[in-house]
């Protein structure tokens, strides 16, 4: 028998080029945790282990470039229970972003020090793969750019270009105590400059990684959000999330796209990727920067959250996320230049933020409220659900999921279902219809944004390097999930 695992009756979406829209009626044969045959009628005696994918769409796993584990909840709890959310959505690669400061380890000092705890404390809870995104908050951090590509396969890393001058949550606040800065240093404009500078040296230093290795930004400007929030809270007119949305506006994401632009350009970092952009301002000042420098390989990412919500339909201030959720024109632009294909990929952006940390004391208070929600269950349910209803086929569904992803990040082995590629799929059923509810989810989030949405597509199973963990809707064996050091398989 030359195939430990057979998959028939499935039709295989293909996100290459040479893929059929809406996938091909093939088997799938996997051995040692990788495709091996993907192809029409293997024999079923050439397998030791044969499965009925029940006329399902077997999509490549999800690599979802976009999380926060450890954020509000201890690593290696999230590495858990939020990876098991994940599975359900699709997700078998999770990139989740890291630093020092408040939050997350509540830590400062160099990352040689600050990662080996991460990956410990990740390490033998996860049911999927994962990765890691860095943000050089200091300078030490900078310095340690090439040690972190070469030692620890950290090849993408991260400004949140609101930080130092706008607290997290909406309102400013000592940002020293938050950043946990030597003294004497400033996050800002400047460092976010020999961020670049640092980033493009490594990339010359280290020239056959150089591909793989690049830089994410959150663009808001803190100076407007400031501004706006005093603004927005003493006229007292909004309130909710349509209140948060009016302080932190579109141009204020549009204004910190075209500063970092300039800033590549000048440091003469060509890998820029522009994270969660909510608006039409922001997308559309994203493709003016890379009309403007096409020299820049610009990406652009967009969330699941802000593709369905809009600050009227998601369920309640839960639904609190930087950049904010928008109005239903906002919403539309999005998919508008998603079908156009400015869009590079669709992530999550998930970050459990349990009902006791969420919420103020006044619930109704979007100010006093916590930014983030999970949201890793839905991303390919949701994807497909109202992407299909504006036309999108199934293989761009699976290069906004997962090829492009996979190739920008480094994951080298992952985002298709071909032999070579590590066996990690899903299948989906896409005339389930279903209603959003938070007690559904594995996630330890116990409230959901898109509480009572309709969806029309469901995951039912979910492989990672071929072991099933997501068996007909439930979590099944024990966390199999590793670490990726990236670029994959050097």
């Amino acid at each position: 028998m030359s195939l430990q695992q057979l998959v028939k009756n499935v039709v295989v979406i293909r996100p290459e080029a040479d893929g059929a829209p809406d996938g091909e009626r093939l088997d799938i044969g996997i051995t040692d945790g990788k495709f091996v045959r993907v192809e029409s009628q293997i024999p079923a005696e050439e397998a030791e282990t044969v499965i009925d994918g029940r006329g399902l769409l077997a999509f490549p796993g999800v690599v979802d470039a976009h999380q926060h584990w450890g954020l509000y909840n201890p690593l290696a709890d999230d590495a858990e229970t939020e990876s098991r959310a994940g599975a359900q959505g699709g997700v078998t690669t999770a990139l989740t972003y890291m630093r020092t400061g408040r939050y997350y380890l509540n830590r400062s000092g160099p990352y040689a020090e600050f990662l080996p705890v991460v990956l410990e404390s990740a390490g033998g809870r996860s049911y999927i793969d994962y990765g890691f995104h860095l943000a050089p908050m200091m300078r030490q951090h900078i310095e340690e750019i090439p040690s972190l590509i070469e030692d620890f396969g950290v090849t993408s890393f991260k400004i949140f270009m609101f930080y130092g001058g706008h607290g997290l949550h909406g309102r400013s606040a000592d940002q020293d105590q938050f950043l946990m800065l030597p003294a004497g240093e400033r996050y800002d404009l400047a460092h976010f400059e020999f961020v670049m500078r640092g980033i493009q040296e490594a990339r010359e230093k280290l020239t056959d990684l150089a591909p793989h290795v690049s830089l994410s930004l959150h663009c808001e400007t803190a100076e407007i959000m400031s501004a706006y929030t005093e603004m927005v809270e003493r006229d007292g007119t909004l309130s909710g999330l349509a209140a948060y949305s009016a302080s932190r506006p579109p141009h204020s994401e549009a204004l910190a796209v075209t500063v970092a632009s300039f800033l590549a350009d000048e440091t003469g970092l060509p890998n820029i990727n522009l994270l969660h952009l909510s608006s039409r301002k922001a997308l559309a000042a994203a493709m003016r920067m890379a009309s403007t420098f096409p020299h820049v390989d610009f990406r652009r990412e967009v969330t699941i959250g802000h593709l369905l919500a809009d600050v009227e339909t998601a369920h309640g201030i839960g639904g609190k996320v930087n950049p904010p959720l928008r109005s239903r024109e906002d919403v539309e632009a999005l998919w508008s230049y998603l079908l156009d294909g400015a869009v590079d990929w669709v992530v999550s952006d998930h970050a459990c933020c349990k009902d006791e940390d969420k919420f103020g004391d006044d619930r109704d208070d979007v100010f006093a409220a916590r930014s983030g929600f999970g949201g890793a269950e839905y991303l390919l349910p949701g994807l497909i659900s109202e992407g299909r209803r504006r036309g999108l086929s199934y293989q761009r569904i699976a290069q906004l999921t997962s090829w492009n992803p996979a190739r920008r990040f480094g994951l080298t082995g992952k985002g298709a279902i071909a032999p070579g590629y590590d066996a990690d799929f899903c299948l989906v059923d896409p005339m389930a219809t279903w209603t959003v509810r938070a007690e559904d989810s594995f996630s330890a989030q116990d409230y959901s944004p898109f509480e009572g949405f309709e969806l029309t597509a469901r995951v039912t199973d979910t492989w990672v390097r071929g072991q099933q963990v997501l068996d007909r809707g439930n979590i099944v064996g024990s966390p199999q999930g590793r670490y990726v050091s990236r670029p994959q398989g050097r």
